[in-house]
């Protein structure tokens, strides 16, 4: 008990003294001012406004800057799922202009299965942030039937469709439907007809003519069709040899079509794959290409190679010419894609800026715009905050009101569809055996110091950590890894900060010219042993708010409101009302035990 006692205290207080931003808060702020109670409202920030994909695209064409965007599929299993997340994540880092999804009619695609297109999309868009486009096809479908998908489409968030006619189911011949959607330009007008401009429309484009037109020039009528039915860009099939692109778009303008047009570029990544592929889509394999995959074909790393050769010499030549975008059917394959991008200088080396202190939806803010307020707890698991507040139908904005209102519903148990967690691989970072409570001290330890475990391998996963770990814990570390070693389990924190430049590339978040400012945080779990030790410390510091709960909620300890939420970060920029993007708020903390 007393050896207990001079090992949290003295912690406590070391956390006090370093890092509780009470002691130098600046001297025109009350030093224990709340940002939420006793102050009116102010007036929100103004709401980011939308810009389309397609003004996007045009912005990039008017400005002769080059940009990518990459094609996925849904895979047929729920660990090809989790495994597909990984490698959004990883491209979405080299900064493309969108990315689509494809979709499969037979694989019920509008369900909420986790194989789905439309979940896929989903997680595309509102957990790994991308700019996201939607197939879709209309044979064989009802109006009734369609406007149930894009109304799901539209409330998920998505933004952007590649219209598509789709094919007959294998066996069966195309027909005629009365009434129906028989071509692309019937699903173009009804989308236009229901939803207006909501939706930025893409159709396909083949530089060899679609395998079901009679002839190349009435494939062009077809797509003039449905650009003039309401198409913002297309998207061209494969082809090998850049001047059957340049060409193509020369008929293009030639007929009046004038939206910007996207050549599609297959990396070739494997022997089968390339001749699956160009059987589908009844394509001829120029015969320098099948010559030389003739003489590797039994040899994976030497196609790859040769693969990305190619792609990258297709790529020169059309930005030589003058292309500044190209689309990639990635075949949900990483490698090859991204070592093209590089060789190309597509991908993009610039970390993006942070607009708020947690990762925020600062590329695609569509389904959730205003929301610039988050308990912090969840700061480090943005996807949990997400997927549990999906079907709110209003974000905090401004300052965080009552979290029990019903106007932002209840902070639901959730199940993260996909588990990105290899066992194997979390075994070897964490241990096989648990022989010690010290074990998981120092599991905890090593995650947030970065230093080795004792098996020399560093802990790179971590169930509370979504996000990997803040730039910010650099200041804190080696008190984070002392309070860990002593029993103090760290899972969020962040230093005490007064006053720093919005531009500070460790703690700096927010629009240029402006000031950040933090009070210190620290949540960890603690042994109920620990438990009356640290309320003796904490009679020491009035100043310090603390909220102390067990999983089954039978301790509930706090000296602040249980109703109100108390700002832990805040920024003050030039024209605008001091912005609190993050706050600890006793309610939605209730809620995070569970998942804690």
């Amino acid at each position: 008990m007393s050896q207990i006692d001079t090992t949290i205290s003295p912690i406590i207080e070391n956390f006090q003294s370093k890092f509780m931003v009470d002691s130098n808060l600046p001297p025109t702020m009350p030093r224990n001012m709340s940002f939420h109670n006793g102050f009116s409202d102010p007036v929100s920030p103004a709401s980011p406004v939308y810009e389309s994909l397609i003004e996007k695209i045009n912005k990039k064409i008017e400005n002769k800057e080059t940009w990518f965007s990459l094609e996925f599929f849904p895979p047929k299993t729920v660990n090809g799922a989790s495994n597909l997340i990984s490698k959004f994540e990883f491209l979405g880092s080299g900064k493309p202009l969108f990315c689509d999804i494809t979709w499969h009619p037979a694989g019920d695609p509008a369900s909420d299965k986790p194989t789905s297109s439309m979940k896929i999309a989903n997680v595309m868009h509102n957990y790994c942030l991308l700019e996201t486009m939607l197939h879709i096809t209309c044979y064989g479908q009802t109006k009734e039937s369609m406007k149930q998908y894009l109304d799901k489409a539209k409330s998920i968030g998505i933004r952007n469709l590649l219209a598509l006619r789709g094919d007959p189911a294998v066996g069966t011949e195309w027909q005629y439907q009365e009434n129906g959607f028989n071509y692309a330009t019937d699903l173009v007008k009804f989308i236009r007809e229901n939803y207006g401009d909501y939706f930025v429309i893409c159709v396909a484009g083949y530089p060899h003519g679609h395998p079901d037109s009679n002839s190349y020039e009435e494939d062009l009528n077809h797509l003039k069709e449905k650009v003039d039915a309401g198409a913002d860009f297309i998207i061209t099939q494969l082809f090998f040899k850049p001047e059957k692109f340049l060409n193509y778009v020369d008929d293009c303008r030639r007929i009046g079509i004038k939206c910007p047009i996207i050549p599609g570029i297959l990396p070739i990544q494997s022997y089968d794959s390339l001749r699956h592929i160009c059987k589908l889509s009844k394509l001829e394999v120029p015969q320098n290409i099948v010559s030389a995959m003739e003489k590797i074909k039994d040899n994976d790393e030497a196609i790859r190679i040769y693969g990305i050769e190619q792609a990258v010499n297709l790529c020169q030549e059309l930005m030589k010419a003058g292309v500044l975008g190209v689309h990639f059917y990635t075949l949900n394959r990483d490698v090859a894609v991204t070592e093209i991008l590089r060789r190309l200088e597509l991908w993009s080396k610039e970390p993006e800026p942070r607009h708020l202190p947690w990762k925020s939806k600062q590329l695609c803010s569509y389904s959730r715009p205003d929301e610039d307020v988050r308990p912090i707890f969840w700061s480090i698991r943005p996807k949990s905050y997400v997927c549990r507040t999906s079907d709110w139908d209003q974000f905090p904005n401004g300052r965080w009101g009552n979290s029990s209102a019903p106007s932002f519903g209840d902070l639901k148990d959730y199940h993260i569809f996909y588990s990105k967690i290899n066992t194997k691989e979390c075994l070897a970072q964490w241990g096989h055996e648990l022989n010690h409570e010290t074990d998981v001290w120092n599991v905890f330890a090593s995650f947030v110091s970065g230093k080795p475990n004792k098996n020399g391998l560093k802990i790179t996963s971590f169930p509370w950590c979504e996000e990997g770990l803040a730039t910010e814990t650099s200041l804190m570390t080696d008190e984070l890894e002392r309070f860990n070693r002593q029993g103090i389990l760290t899972i969020n924190s962040q230093p005490s900060v007064n006053g720093a430049p919005s531009s500070d590339p460790v703690i700096g978040w927010g629009a240029s010219d402006g000031y950040v400012y933090q009070k210190a945080y620290l949540e960890f779990f603690i042994p109920k042993s620990f438990l009356p030790f640290l309320l003796q410390s904490l009679e020491k510091y009035p100043r310090v708010i603390y909220h102390i709960i067990n999983r089954s909620g039978d301790i509930n300890l706090t000296n602040c409101t249980l109703l109100n939420p108390n700002a832990v970060t805040w920024g003050v920029f030039p024209g605008k009302e001091i912005v609190q993007p993050t706050v600890v708020d006793p309610i939605s903390f209730m809620s995070w035990k569970v998942i804690c």
